[in-house]
């Protein structure tokens, strides 16, 4: 038997035990977490993060689920917004008390905000439009969301999101100034 295909059948064997063995398996590649010592939404979403990614999100958030609190709902919408997954972090939000969606639509903010003043809008756009369906008026949401579509060729959609920040944001700033200069293009 070849080297490959030894490998093969191996990965085909651990693949099918994790199938098999339902829930309760989890792959070596997730963190270590010791639920016992987590004690509270942050510390839990500290702990998870490494796995909010495409591949281990998934498994992750059911093998460790969030806190039950809006701050666990947001935590967990966080971690699937960085994994790209932003239908399940709606879904998440959604599932909170109309009410309270502000507040967990404030973590995904938190937790993407950093991408997008890294200079990232086109990778924390998606996020920073979540944001802005339950934070309609999240001004730096509206800012980050404007710059990524403006960058994707959404040209409609960047200019309302960058005009709506402008309504809101009245500080004579770099934020302001390209809002600006981006809506003078798209004005052209």
């Amino acid at each position: 038997m070849s080297r490959f295909h030894y490998f093969s059948v191996l990965a085909w064997l651990a693949a099918a035990l994790l199938v098999l063995g339902g829930t309760s398996a989890v792959p070596a590649a997730l963190p270590a977490i010791d639920p016992v010592a987590i004690t509270g939404p942050e510390a839990w979403f500290r702990q998870v993060k490494p796995s909010c990614n495409s591949l281990e999100v998934e498994l992750a958030l059911r093998a460790f689920p969030p806190p039950e609190s809006v701050d666990g709902t947001g935590y967990a919408a966080a971690c699937l917004a960085l994994a790209g997954r932003i239908d399940d972090a709606r879904a998440r939000i959604i599932a909170v008390e109309a009410a309270d969606r502000w507040k967990a639509a404030g973590i995904v903010f938190d937790i993407g905000h950093p991408i997008a003043d890294a200079g990232d809008d086109r990778s924390a756009g998606p996020i920073m439009g979540l944001v802005t369906e339950f934070w309609p008026n999240h001004y730096m949401a509206l800012y980050h969301a404007g710059m990524a579509n403006y960058a994707i060729g959404q040209p409609g959609l960047a200019r309302t999101q960058l005009r709506e920040f402008l309504e809101l944001y009245q500080q004579k700033d770099g934020w302001r100034t390209n809002a600006l200069e981006i809506l003078e293009r798209l004005e052209r």
